[in-house]
Parts: structure tokens; sequence; C-alpha cells
């Protein structure tokens, strides 16, 4: 595995995809502001329906080319049995200290996939406790410094819930679905002899896009992304909000 390197934001998805989907448009766009970004998958998605753990480690990579992150891992956790467990809980606290974010983007806290929802307490546990100087840690053998993120901001994947605030990636809505549709296995292909799902039928990309839509409509720009927060988000001055 290769060793992370410390990045301003962390994006940590339950599969493969599950990033792309919910904030693939902000990650790009902050890509492109000059932040270093990383996508952290829990698990390969070994349990899907459509292909196999090694052709979504390849749609993976492909899709993380085409945000421009600067790195892209796989903590090996089990698909479809995510758990908010204290074995997984010290895998993930490795992880952030080595990654070092400022910024966490988490999974949904409620979703149609239970995985999204344990992923998300998981997440917020292990960013609370990799700040804890008494729990050690280590990376290839060497003793990890405590590190707790600044900001936790869960994306919103299947469910339609209300978001907390909106980030405008308008401009970075081509780059977002094309980074979703590196993930070929995934979604709608009419030559595919697999079994249809919920995500790969005609209509499930339209709808991501049609909702991008909605959420930039409520801010008078052309895509944005919602988010939910941890902790009521503020401004110095009412001037700061678009």
């Amino acid at each position: 595995m290769h060793t992370p390197s410390p990045v301003d934001i962390l994006a940590i998805g339950a599969h493969p995809d599950d990033v792309e989907l919910g904030c693939g448009g902000t990650l790009a766009k902050h890509v492109a502001a000059g932040d270093r970004v990383a996508i952290l998958d829990l698990t390969r998605g070994e349990m899907g329906t459509r292909g196999t753990a090694e052709l979504r480690d390849a749609e993976a990579q492909e899709a993380a080319r085409v945000l421009g992150v600067t790195q892209r891992l796989n903590a090996g956790m089990r698909d479809g049995f995510l758990e908010n467990s204290e074995a997984n809980q010290r895998l993930l606290i490795a992880f952030i200290r080595a990654f070092r974010p400022r910024i966490v983007l988490a999974t949904a806290p409620k979703d149609r996939h239970p995985d999204h929802g344990n992923a998300s307490q998981l997440i917020v546990d292990s960013c609370f406790k990799a700040g804890l100087q008494v729990l050690t840690s280590e990376w290839e053998g060497k003793a990890q410094d405590a590190h707790r993120p600044e900001h936790i901001y869960h994306y919103i994947q299947y469910y339609d819930l209300v978001p907390d605030f909106s980030v405008d990636i308008t401009g970075y809505m081509d780059q977002k679905m094309a980074s979703i549709q590196a993930h070929k296995t995934q979604f709608f292909d009419a030559s595919s002899q697999e079994p249809q799902t919920v995500i790969s039928s005609p209509g499930f990309l339209a709808g991501i896009e049609a909702r991008s839509r909605e959420w930039g409509r409520a801010m008078y720009v052309t895509h944005a992304e919602g988010f939910l927060t941890e902790r009521r988000p503020g401004v110095a001055l009412l001037t700061d909000l678009l």
C-alpha cells in the first residue's frame, strides 16, 4: 500500500463511486483551486451485483485520474458488513493520522445502503479519536502523532436529505459525471449482460444531474452539491455568504 501524504481534504466513501456521486464536483473544484485532495474507499465494493473487486479497483483509479486527486487508497474493510467496530476505528484512525486532513467529507448519516450510514458514524467517531493523544497508532512501524480534522461534512447520497449548505460546482459538472462514468461496470451500459440494479438504470445518472440543478437553483447557480454538517457553520461577516 502507498504511504498517504498530508492533504487539505480527505473524501471517504464506503464503496468505490460513493465519493464521485456525492461530492465529485466539489473535489474537482478544490483540485483546480490548488488544494491537496485524496480519496479513501473503505471497501472494494466486492459485494456489488456488477463487476469484480479487481475491475472496481481499476475503475476507482481511473475516476481519481479524472478528478485530479493526489491519492486514492482503499482500507480493505468488508463490503456489506461494514461496522463501526474498534478494529475498523483503529484502522481508520491510522489513515486519518497519515493523511492529516483539515476537512473530511463523509458518507450520508442515513441512506438506502446500510454501509453508508454505518460508515458515516465510523468516520465521525474515528475523526474524534484520532485526536486523542493517549490513543496510539502506527503506520509502517512508525508511531503516529494525534490529529483531529477541523471539519466533517457529509455529502448526500441516495436519500433526498435536505442540505445544510451547498457548494457551487458550476463548470465542474462534466468532470463529475466523467468520474462517475469511469465506474463502467456500475452504471448504464446498453451492451452489458450483467443484472440490472437501481444505479444501473438509464434514469439514475439523469437524476444525479437533475438534483445538482435543483440545489444550484436554490443558490442561483447552475449546478451545486449539498452537504450536511456535524456542527453549525458560521461566517465572519454577512457578506461572506453567497
